[in-house]
């Protein structure tokens, strides 16, 4: 009798998560071999020293022994309470703390929040470039997604009417990662008020994804959606990992606005999923008034001769100096999306750069591609290392992008 493989999902085929994939892999096997890598791939601040405040930490500690029960499957009382006062300030119309729900990173509660809504062959707009969970959660969940471009050209911001012409009878909801990763493009309240018209015209559901909202550079101002959404249903996403540089707390939310009638339906949908799952990781709630109430502590990161800037300003002064590389400057979020131009980008595989910068360089990266983009010249790197750390790092690309060039001038001349 043949033992026969067990079989998997047939849509995890379509399914795309480089950040984490095949290379980080590869980056594995080389550090259990002694190599040092430097590993820009994962927006993870507490891999590059960067400390959750301690104002948050000494919530965690001062509730750890109220922490051991579950608690309510949308989250602490005390916790979505904070949230509602937050968001109430933001002017987001309707907010309550029952319309709040607090799950393990924004991560499970994008999962959830699909979950709640698609049906076989429903349709999600998404940005292309986008953050590939969104893909990878609207496909898990029986749904298609449909790109919107993005183009350096536009500073990486979308065209509305290009988002109209997408629409079709299947089309659910329209996703805004703002500020954006991969780009770093932080969206203007003009054009935010366009796709609301948008949204309102084809009945789609808003899904604001900003969990970047505190991270700006310059001058860059952060508009949020529902507040310009109204009583349009609109559900924005938010946590402590970024802003607050504690990704592995898995804290995040999601905050429900809209009229009532309209929403009555999906809101006891996402309350029986969160159910399910019990309840999110406990601990990390009681932060959460604390990071919303308590010092801005991001802002020093962020303003000039923060560690943040001038690690952005070293990226923008590398990309300017380079024969081969282009950059739309970040205005937000932790990422540098980066364009290889010029000769060499006529044949250019992302791919194959990030596997040989790595092996030939020690550097890891992160395919352009792995962001459901059709073409091959971009890689997206991390904002977090030191700035004379992200100075090497773009002295070895060049160093390999000049090794390419010179093999190309000999296929030429042979």
């Amino acid at each position: 009798m043949h033992s026969q493989p067990l079989v998997t999902r047939e849509t995890l085929r379509d399914v795309r998560y480089e950040i984490r994939g095949e290379l980080a892999r590869r980056a594995r096997e080389l550090e259990a071999n002694g190599r040092t890598l430097i590993k820009l791939n994962i927006g993870n601040p507490g891999a590059f020293g960067f400390r959750a405040p301690e104002h948050l930490q000494q919530a965690i500690a001062a509730n750890l022994p109220e922490s051991d029960p579950y608690t309510h499957q949308q989250g602490l009382p005390l916790a979505r309470e904070a949230l509602s006062a937050f968001y109430k300030q933001r002017n987001t119309p309707n907010v309550t703390p029952e319309r709040i729900f607090i799950g393990n990173g924004v991560s499970e509660l994008i999962d959830i929040s699909l979950r709640a809504m698609l049906n076989v062959g429903d349709e999600v707009l998404l940005p292309s470039p986008d953050y590939p969970l969104w893909s990878a959660a609207t496909i898990l969940n029986d749904g298609i997604p449909r790109y919107y471009d993005c183009t350096a050209e536009n500073n990486f911001l979308p065209d509305p009417q290009q988002i109209e012409d997408l629409i079709t009878p299947r089309t659910r909801a329209l996703v805004i990662i703002n500020p954006n990763n991969p780009t770093g493009a932080n969206y203007p309240k003009a054009l935010l008020e366009k796709l609301v018209l948008i949204a309102r015209k084809h009945n789609l559901l808003l899904m604001a994804d900003e969990i970047y909202d505190g991270i700006l550079y310059d001058d860059a101002k952060f508009e949020a959606l529902a507040p310009l959404a109204g009583d349009h249903p609109c559900l924005s996403f938010g946590g402590l990992s970024k802003v607050h540089r504690a990704c592995g707390w898995r804290v995040g939310w999601m905050v429900l606005s809209g009229e009532a009638t309209r929403i009555g339906d999906y809101h006891h949908a996402l309350d029986l999923l969160g159910a399910l799952r019990l309840c999110a990781n406990v601990p990390g709630q009681y932060a959460i008034p604390a990071a919303l109430e308590g010092i801005n502590t991001i802002a020093e990161l962020t303003s000039e001769k923060g560690r943040l800037y001038e690690s952005r300003r070293a990226v923008i002064e590398a990309c300017a100096n380079s024969k081969h590389l282009s950059l739309v400057a970040p205005q937000g979020a932790l990422y540098g999306f980066v364009g290889v131009t010029g000769a060499i980008a006529e044949h250019f595989n992302d791919h194959q750069f990030a596997y040989d910068l790595m092996e030939q360089e020690s550097v890891l990266v992160v395919p352009g591609s792995s962001f459901n983009v059709p073409y091959k010249n971009y890689f997206r790197i991390t904002l977090l290392p030191e700035a004379d750390e992200l100075r090497e790092v773009f002295v070895r690309i060049e160093r390999l992008l000049e090794r390419y060039a010179e093999k190309n001038a000999q296929r030429e001349v042979a």
